[in-house]
């Protein structure tokens, strides 16, 4: 399934979202432009590599850059190609402008990189050994969808959904978009760790949804008196 909007409005301007949302295009751009070697170097010395960051190995003289507690925030803003980018901003267009008119701008910021810090460590906790780099926003993104999912879990989304030769639009409710989704990072995190899938961070996707589900109680968003139907406000 692939959301296209939801018809739950929000009354502030989404100015956290959408500042995300450039800068990863913008970093994603100047990557565009390095040489394959020079690609490679940057994703080493801003991704996380879990044996860097937790002091097993370090990087080659002349790569490392920054400290390596700060490339889970350098990370959050790379990407590995373009239908990375884009479905990444997709959901955080989708569902993060209404997570960050819950919380208010400064709260919406403070959220997002703890969902992402969260979900970055429950990758690398999975093998603190691993020398594979980890880049892209889909574990702070993770977390905005937990939080959906809980302050508006009746919330309609619009999806489209790829059946062979045809394409069918259903509106969803979020629960059930969402919970899918989850379901889905659960059952590949479990091949990957039994060394039957690999390629993406499954379980970063599953840490930042978890503390997306927690963090947004503890920085004081409630579940609306009502939550929003199908044919209630435009859709966003």
């Amino acid at each position: 399934m692939i959301p296209l909007r939801d018809d739950n409005p929000t009354t502030t301007p989404p100015i956290v979202t959408v500042g995300i949302i450039v800068f990863c295009g913008v970093v994603f751009l100047w990557q565009q432009t390095l040489r394959q070697e020079a690609a490679a170097i940057a994703v080493y010395a801003y991704g996380v590599v879990p044996a860097i960051l937790f002091g097993h190995d370090t990087l080659p003289p002349g790569i490392e850059r920054i400290p390596p507690e700060l490339t889970i925030l350098t990370s959050m803003f790379m990407h590995g190609g373009w239908l990375h980018i884009i479905g990444n901003m997709l959901y955080l267009w989708i569902f993060g402008n209404n997570i960050e008119d819950r919380l208010g701008h400064v709260r919406f910021v403070i959220f997002y990189f703890l969902c992402g810090t969260a979900a970055a460590l429950a990758q690398s906790l999975a093998n603190t050994h691993s020398e594979v780099p980890m880049i892209g926003a889909s574990g702070a993104i993770a977390g905005v969808l937990g939080a959906y999912l809980v302050l508006f879990p009746r919330a309609h989304v619009l999806v489209l959904v790829p059946l062979g030769f045809f394409i069918q639009l259903l509106r969803l409710p979020a629960m059930w978009v969402l919970g899918f989704w989850f379901i889905l990072q659960l059952f590949q995190g479990g091949l990957m760790a039994r060394g039957e899938e690999g390629g993406v961070a499954y379980l970063a996707h599953v840490g930042g949804f978890v503390a997306g589900i927690v963090l947004i109680f503890v920085l004081g968003g409630r579940p609306p008196a009502a939550s929003p139907r199908a044919g209630r406000g435009p859709w966003s």
